[in-house]
């Protein structure tokens, strides 16, 4: 029950809510670290949850609330298909009130599917393949005529007026460009009455016995009738008409007195070369179905191609010094004899340079000849085999399709992904690709960013004519409803054939959220994983207005976050805390934004100014080299020149889409990976690199996941669980039970249970739900059998210790150097909430960039190191970005450079330097608008960044 009061009246109303609670009323909650906590969230308003990361954020709103909603919705089910689907395991929690259905939109739930887009996922594509088929116009793909559809009345009037008075053959086309003798096609044309036949361009009479050549492709249409044409003949033009549409079944050929061909149809057809068309349906504008998608990339766009290129690498190698790379350095095996005798032929050996051999010699090494080789035997010496060589790439592309999984992928290595000759990346047929609406097919559309099909959208109507208009309007209400949405939510440099994949955590999640507030659903309970991430500050007031216009339907809008003018603009905040792990779990503060920052909590403190991210006094002047990348050109980059000065700590900023991971992550960085590790990923255009000397590692920190199994945690990743396993071999039970390191390895034979494999864990398929991960009942999640659980270091078996958080560890092995390095790490980076063998699977990409930094971080590192990382700062509460840049200022103090990409203006004020990217997103955006240290930048009145940098320096 909500009460509403206008301050212009003296009358207030009640809104009664559909659950009959006002709150979402939570007792007792104890999952994970959560303390047995209470708490009342108001219905119908925008909650932030906030708290120190690995204070219980999660635990309250995806473990709890989250999966007693999903068990409620599971409870719903019949007894019959619960029996399919199991039951979920009720989390820990006395009782939950005022529960609605909830919606879960998380950061993790990114699809790899490379069929998955920007405009399938929002269904803008689906409503502009619907506009397609019932609006668009169709064009031959030969001639470049606008094909039509004639009725028979209209067929008949046309030929009346077009060849009065002059001679006229109407045929009905029965085979069209086929093979065969068409013996029995002859006799029944005979029965059915007609006398001739128009075979191949001849026409003739129909004989007893008559055939064709079987293996020749023929076209033969009957001749209906031949006539002179004239209105008195009308009745008998149109019978013949009739009769040859019946049996050409909708189509009509004829030819005027020079024997000039004229098609006709009742289909789509061009009238000039006879191309006729399918029925438009929304299936043949779709790149996932075979009906539209192009036959040589299957609507990928792509394909995986072996090159001369990836197959001979270095023409000035010879063959026997490795210069053909799948096959390696000379080795006594029946390919380099096969070779040997193949180049005697032409006057070469094996030990010729491949670029000295004739290009008809090398053509043939690469894709085959029909002539047989002959190999000197070894089992039969002075006889020779007579085989023929198919060729490296034709055997490598038959591998391919039907080699092993190990095989596949060793291919790989020699596949170079290009875009598809026959469809230039468009995924569609191109019968699909020449139907057209204001003159654009629907491939053109999706290559448009979000702001350039708006506008294309804009005044539509009047550009279609009366019946597309009729046709049109309900659509195009919707098309621009669902792009307003996008844009709403700071998404308008993105193009609708974007993959989903190359998206990232943060706007992927805004591009379902979108999607949400497309279908206008009313009581619902939204939760939200930190939405705001991979957003520039100017568009963070957009996203904060779609989620009120959400909450103003109707909704309850929950969100995980840590973002300042996020909080600000929330109904009522609750901060958990006040540590992390076990030291969380309760509720530390609440209320609405006034109220919240009267509280005494951390996180109040920082929203008040009580504390602060400190600005440096002096910012570093580096080791006064640069390294230069000129020319990058790669997706919007507009040839775009960056100076990186080294030894400094440097931040890339500028608003989503401005060209930030297209200039590091597509260019910068496999450019030093080619150059330092011989790396094979291709980067993006560029003219050159210079100062590439100066570093000899780059190492790159991204929000991926660490693994995609329950078997990957933070103990194997960061190499700490190899050291813990040879401390237990060393132990004295395990030395007299004769027991090897790999006893204490889950993933391998022995010492681990055989039930789950190691895993402590079973996945349970769910059929048409997500798969349920369910505690292995042999071991009960401990991953070992229980020989390998008797050995014990200081009372705790190898399962306690993966089972322990990594602030226990490093009390637990102070004593133990080689383990300790690495678990101070993890410890620093602010993760000492997180227990060893936590399965990466649960980890959220901000976890699993601090993991990976920390495994990095625990390495020697050279001074001369490039550490490159990607809004580090997603998932972290104020103080734990404090912690981060003391690591991350470590690693600069110590010679090395620390490049980050961020939004977040804690971050941009205290770095060196900043390079700013923009002025806007997409094709608005790719150059440097401006760069220096803060101090400097903030002069720069272009720069959205510096606008709200400013204010920040000045509160600082």
């Amino acid at each position: 029950m909500a009460t509403t009061s206008d301050s212009n009246t003296d009358f207030t109303f009640t809104q009664y809510d559909e659950t009959g609670f006002h709150h979402i009323e939570i007792f007792g909650a104890r999952e994970h670290n959560l303390k047995d906590i209470d708490v009342n969230l108001p219905r119908n308003q925008l909650v932030v949850i906030t708290g120190i990361s690995g204070s219980g954020k999660s635990s309250l709103a995806f473990d709890t609330i989250y999966a007693e909603g999903q068990r409620r919705y599971m409870e719903s089910f019949s007894a019959y298909a619960r029996s399919f689907i199991g039951n979920m395991e009720r989390p820990d929690v006395d009782k939950i009130n005022g529960l609605s259905p909830v919606i879960s939109i998380e950061q993790k739930t990114t699809t790899r599917n490379p069929r998955s887009t920007v405009g399938t996922t929002t269904e803008v594509y689906d409503f502009l393949r619907l506009l397609f088929a019932r609006a668009g116009t169709a064009y031959s793909y030969l001639t470049g005529e606008k094909m039509i559809r004639q009725t028979e009345a209209q067929i008949v009037d046309l030929v009346l007026r077009e060849f009065d008075h002059k001679a006229f053959t109407i045929l009905a086309p029965v085979v069209k460009g086929r093979k065969g003798h068409y013996r029995e096609l002859f006799v029944q044309i005979r029965k059915m009455g007609f006398t001739k036949v128009r075979v191949d361009g001849e026409i003739t009479e129909l004989r007893p016995k008559m055939q064709v050549d079987r293996y020749k492709i023929h076209d033969i249409e009957i001749v209906v009738d031949r006539l002179k044409v004239s209105k008195q003949d009308k009745s008998r033009l149109a019978d013949s008409i009739k009769t040859a549409m019946y049996h050409g079944k909708g189509v009509i050929l004829a030819l005027d007195e020079q024997g000039n061909p004229h098609h006709f149809s009742k289909f789509l057809m061009d009238p000039k070369s006879g191309l006729a068309y399918d029925e438009p349906a929304p299936n043949i504008f779709s790149f996932n179905s075979p009906y539209g998608a192009c036959p040589t990339c299957k609507g990928l766009g792509t394909i995986a191609k072996i090159t001369r290129e990836t197959v001979i690498p270095d023409p000035k190698l010879s063959i026997s010094r490795g210069g053909i790379a799948p096959l390696g350095e000379y080795r006594d095996i029946w390919i380099f004899k096969k070779l040997s005798s193949l180049l005697k032929r032409y006057g070469a050996n094996i030990t010729t340079p491949i670029k000295d051999l004739p290009e008809e010699v090398v053509q043939i090494i690469l894709h085959g000849d029909a002539v047989p080789v002959a190999v000197d035997s070894v089992k039969y010496p002075g006889q020779k085999w007579h085989t023929k060589f198919e060729g490296i790439v034709s055997f490598l592309e038959k591998q391919k399709d039907s080699g092993s999984e190990k095989v596949q992928k060793w291919i790989q290595d020699f596949t170079q992904v290009t875009v598809c000759p026959d469809c230039n990346g468009a995924r569609l047929k191109k019968e699909s690709l020449h139907y057209k609406v204001d003159g654009m097919n629907i491939a053109q559309l999706a290559e448009m960013d979000i702001v350039q099909l708006s506008s294309w959208l804009e005044g539509l109507e009047d550009r279609l004519d009366n019946k597309q208009r009729i046709v049109a309007v309900e659509i195009l209400k919707e098309l621009r409803k669902r792009l307003h949405f996008l844009v709403n939510v700071g998404l308008d440099y993105l193009h609708l054939n974007r993959p989903l994949r190359t998206l990232s955590g943060g706007e992927s999640q805004r591009i379902r959220l979108a999607t949400q507030i497309g279908t206008q659903l009313v009581g619902v309970l939204y939760i939200l994983d930190e939405p705001s991430i991979g957003l520039h500050q100017r568009d963070n007031q957009k996203l904060i207005k779609a989620l009120k216009d959400l909450r103003d339907l109707g909704n309850t809008i929950l969100v995980v976050e840590h973002d300042k003018e996020m909080m600000m603009n929330a109904d009522h905040i609750v901060d958990i805390g006040p540590g992390a792990g076990r030291h969380g779990g309760t509720i530390v503060a609440q209320g609405d934004p006034r109220t919240f920052l009267q509280r005494n909590s951390a996180t109040a403190q920082y929203l008040t100014g009580e504390q602060a991210i400190p600005i440096p006094d002096a910012r570093r002047q580096g080791h006064g080299t640069i390294l230069s990348l000129e020319g990058a050109t790669g997706n919007n980059l507009q040839h775009l020149n960056l100076e990186l000065p080294l030894g400094k700590m440097i931040c890339i900023t500028g608003v989503s889409g401005s060209g930030k991971s297209s200039l590091i992550h597509n260019t910068l960085i496999p450019i030093l990976k080619n150059r330092l590790y011989k790396s094979k990923r291709e980067p993006l255009p560029f003219s050159q690199i210079k100062g590439v000397e100066y570093l000899d590692k780059v190492i790159e920190v991204d929000q991926s996941p660490i693994g995609r199994t329950p078997r990957s945690n933070p103990a194997t990743y960061t190499g700490v669980f190899t050291d813990i396993r040879a401390l237990f071999t060393n132990l004295p039970e395990a030395k007299i039970r004769g027991y090897k390191p790999g006893r204490f390895s889950f993933n391998v034979k022995g010492g681990r249970c055989e039930t789950c494999q190691g895993a402590g864990m079973k996945l349970i398929e769910m059929d048409f739900l997500p798969d349920v991960l369910v505690p292995c009942e042999t071991c009960k999640g401990k991953r070992y059998n229980r020989e390998t659980l008797e050995v014990r270091f200081k009372g705790k078996s190898i399962s306690d210790v993966l089972d322990m958080t990594v602030e226990e560890a490093v009390i637990f092995f102070e004593n133990q150097p080689k383990i300790l390095r690495k678990i101070t790490t993890l410890n620093e980076v602010g993760l000492g909430y997180i227990s060893l063998g936590q399965h990466a699977t649960t980890l959220s990409g901000g976890e699993a960039q601090r993991v990976k930094l920390s495994a990095e971080l625990s390495k020697r590192d050279t001074g001369r190191t490039l550490y490159v990382l990607d809004e580090p700062t997603t998932g972290l509460h104020f103080q734990d970005v404090k912690n981060l840049l003391l690591l991350l200022n470590k690693l600069v103090n110590k010679g090395n450079t620390v490049l980050i990409i961020e939004h977040n203006l804690d971050i941009i004020k205290t770095v060196d330097h900043i390079i700013d990217l923009g002025p806007e997103g997409g094709r608005n955006g790719g150059r440097i608008v401006c760069s220096g240290s803060p101090e400097e930048l903030i002069s720069h009145h272009e720069s959205y960044t510096a606008r709200f940098l400013k204010e920040e320096l000045y509160q600082g």
